[in-house]
């Protein structure tokens, strides 16, 4: 590992400081540290959309709109090998909740989450992406 020096403003440095507490890091230098590794993967599925990564769909849907449940059965099925583990939740009466992990390049994991979100009925969701790279290589 190798030391190097920053200049830095007193407001930014500040800001550093209060997420070192807040998250509980031990020093600042693994606080950057992660937020430099975050930096770098998000720029790689922001730019790259064929590399490998793990992902979590997180959705709301209304399971009596017509055929919605089938419907989205059959996006599972569509991209047959993606969701690599799903938790279903009763929220209420109406609403059911799911998260789907996903294992695939990017561009595929987004074309499954377009195609999700968009259904009739789908009231909210939300996908997280994770480059393959930055989770065998982290800490």
């Amino acid at each position: 590992m190798q030391r190097i020096t920053i200049t830095i403003e007193d407001d930014l440095l500040g800001e550093i400081d209060k997420i070192v507490e807040g998250r509980g890091y031990n020093s600042r230098s693994e606080a950057v540290r992660d937020m430099v590794r975050d930096h770098i993967a998000h720029r790689k599925i922001t730019e790259l959309s064929e590399i490998s990564c793990y992902a979590t769909l997180t959705y709301i849907y209304e399971h009596h709109v017509r055929d919605l449940p089938n419907r989205l059965a059959d996006i599972g099925h569509h991209h047959q090998g993606l969701a690599i583990s799903t938790l279903h939740l009763h929220i209420t009466h109406e609403s059911c909740l799911e998260v789907v992990v996903l294992r695939g390049t990017v561009s595929q994991v987004r074309a499954y989450a377009d195609e999700v979100t968009t259904q009739r009925g789908v009231t909210q969701g939300r996908l997280h992406i994770m480059a393959a790279e930055s989770i065998l290589h982290a800490h």
